[in-house]
């Protein structure tokens, strides 16, 4: 009583209504037994001993039972006072410790203002140099133990080596509950801390209590960074309260590794269950700079009763913010040149690109109705697409995933496919794919001649515009070359066709040259077949045509014995054949 108002104060009001001995009860006491035994040996002379682990409790436990000067000098609250400014408030790791041990009398401490010179301090010391927090200047060479920490004379600081980065204090406040971690971001960014580091750390303690969001994306491995190498124990924390907390928390900025940490916290938050307002501004986020996602991210598995094996109602609100929030394009289908040289567009056709890639993976899923799909395609402007090759391909893959559906169904699928924005490779496809409805294919098949036509008047036209004259010759090629450009390689497909046509003309003539020789042998081999079937003696065959026949061996004989001799032979012979030669003619037989 001589210490304490409080116990005081009760004491007298219950004396006159109690002749002997009674009890009381403290109700809503800060810090447990343990700060009223604390307070019980401060009172009776005992020694104790003020920690950064229990000053807090101490303080509020003093002000609580108005351990004042007034009913003593230098009372509880003042050396709590003195120890919290002079010790606690300058040092990191004491910081740290002290808000972390608050949690059983964080209303009195608020009250009290301590649980807000703690989070300034922290705060502030988290713009400065960590090695000024109360430790040596000196943070290399000899001072370092083996373990990696400071050395001050000797002793082990429990501090180790400060790391050049930023993020060195990340690590530290995660051991903090989501309320006081919630408190210290906002008194961060009070004090104009630059976002980029609030999100940091954001990220890191989400990923610390949210396994799921660590499972999936690449995140870096490596030693936590701290400056302190004291014992903290991580607190166990409500996995749904810490997602809503860390969404409102989250600022609003870009990048890929930001999108990529929203598209986790989406996927978690279908899975534990988030009310419906942090879902739709987590989906708001995403749509905020859905050009920098991936299409992994976008990869949601539905965890609902749905049928279908992604989410996709979740990716098409996402598209739907997007192409809400993208208020200054155009929404109309621009010329082709001028939608590629619109660097405002460049998002858009992004995520064109993400979608068609989206559509392809998710269309093989069997149980993905026409509609959705057809739902997909037509959520983004058809000015984003440039070409079409990716809804082609996204097309074919549903067609095979799906070969129950009707030509009906299929053409009305078709229908979202621009034929007239379909590439060389993406056409000659089409053309020959079986999965295609027939009046399709004919459509494909009339836009390329279409786009042969036009591609060759091109050619035709740069023609003539380098045979004009030359400043004629200059404007009309400029004219021309934007149209050559558009026609995405049809030029160089008519050219092949020239190449290939030439070539085919020649083929042609040599074959017609070589059917004319073939009848002509034809011809003459008939006509050596009759002869040899009218004549009976192969010796007159050979006579008839000019030809000598080698004799047998007695007749061999006889022709070398009369060669020594005179013989009128050679003039028979040439008066036979100058008999004969208006009946023949004369080719030789070798």
């Amino acid at each position: 009583m001589s210490k304490c108002g409080k116990i005081a104060s009760i004491f007298e009001e219950l004396k006159s209504t109690h002749d002997k001995t009674f009890t009381t009860k403290l109700e809503e006491f800060p810090g447990g037994p343990d700060a009223f035994l604390f307070a019980a040996k401060f009172c009776y002379g005992i020694r104790v001993e003020f920690t950064a682990r229990n000053i807090i409790m101490v303080y509020c436990a003093a002000d609580f039972l108005e351990m004042t000067d007034e009913y003593g000098e230098d009372n509880l609250l003042l050396k709590s006072e003195n120890f919290l400014h002079k010790n606690v408030l300058r040092n990191w790791k004491d910081c740290i410790l002290a808000l972390q041990s608050c949690e059983s009398c964080m209303p009195r401490a608020e009250k009290l203002y301590i649980l807000k010179k703690c989070l300034n301090a922290v705060s502030m010391m988290v713009c400065t140099d960590p090695s000024l927090f109360g430790w040596p200047m000196m943070m290399y060479g000899s001072l370092q133990s083996p373990g990696g920490s400071i050395l001050w004379n000797g002793i082990n600081t429990g501090a180790r080596i400060r790391s050049a980065e930023s993020d060195w204090w990340f690590e530290d406040i995660s051991y903090f509950s989501v309320g006081l971690f919630e408190r210290l971001i906002k008194t961060m960014e009070g004090r104009g801390i630059r976002c980029e580091l609030l999100a940091g750390a954001i990220m890191y303690y989400a990923r610390k209590y949210l396994p799921g969001l660590g499972r999936w994306q690449s995140v870096q491995g490596g030693k936590a960074r701290t400056v302190a190498s004291f014992s903290l124990t991580p607190v166990a924390v409500d996995q749904k309260v810490l997602l809503e907390s860390i969404e409102m928390l989250l600022p609003k900025k870009k990048g890929k590794s930001f999108c990529r940490f929203l598209l986790g916290l989406l996927r978690v938050a279908s899975i534990i269950g988030v009310n419906q307002t942090c879902q739709d501004s987590l989906e708001r986020r995403i749509g905020m700079q859905l050009e920098l996602a991936s299409l992994d991210g976008l990869l949601i598995p539905s965890y609902s009763d749905s049928d279908t094996l992604y989410n996709t109602d979740c990716v098409e609100r996402i598209v739907h913010h997007f192409v809400s929030l993208e208020s200054g394009l155009t929404l109309f289908s621009p010329p082709s040149l001028d939608l590629e040289s619109s660097p405002s567009s460049e998002p858009l056709r992004k995520v064109a690109r993400l979608m068609d890639s989206y559509i392809a993976e998710v269309a093989s899923d069997v149980n993905l109705k026409p509609g959705k799909l057809r739902t997909l395609a037509e959520v983004l402007p058809e000015s984003s697409r440039p070409l079409h090759d990716g809804l082609y391909r996204a097309l074919d893959i549903y067609f095979k995933a799906h070969p129950w559906l009707s030509d009906g169904e299929k053409e009305k699928l078709c229908n979202i496919i621009d034929y007239q924005k379909l590439s060389v490779d993406a056409c000659a496809h089409a053309s020959q794919n079986e999965r295609l409805p027939l009046r399709v294919i004919l459509q494909v098949l009339f836009f390329e001649q279409m786009h042969l036509r036009m591609a060759l008047a091109g050619c035709l036209n740069v023609l003539e515009a380098e045979s004009a004259p030359t400043g004629q010759g200059e404007i009309a090629g400029n004219a021309t070359a934007g149209q050559i450009v558009q026609r995405d390689g049809w030029v160089t497909v008519v050219r092949e066709n020239r190449v290939l046509k030439v070539d085919m003309e020649k083929m042609r003539s040599r074959v017609g040259e070589l059917e004319e020789e073939f009848s002509k042998i034809k011809q003459e081999m008939k006509r050596v077949t009759k002869s040899h079937s009218s004549l009976s003696s192969p010796r007159v065959v050979a006579r008839k045509f000019g030809c000598k026949l080698l004799a047998k061996s007695s007749d061999a004989q006889t022709d070398v014995a009369g060669s020594t001799g005179p013989t009128p032979r050679p003039s028979v012979e040439q008066a036979c054949s100058s008999r004969n030669s208006r009946h023949r003619k004369s080719f030789s037989l070798f």
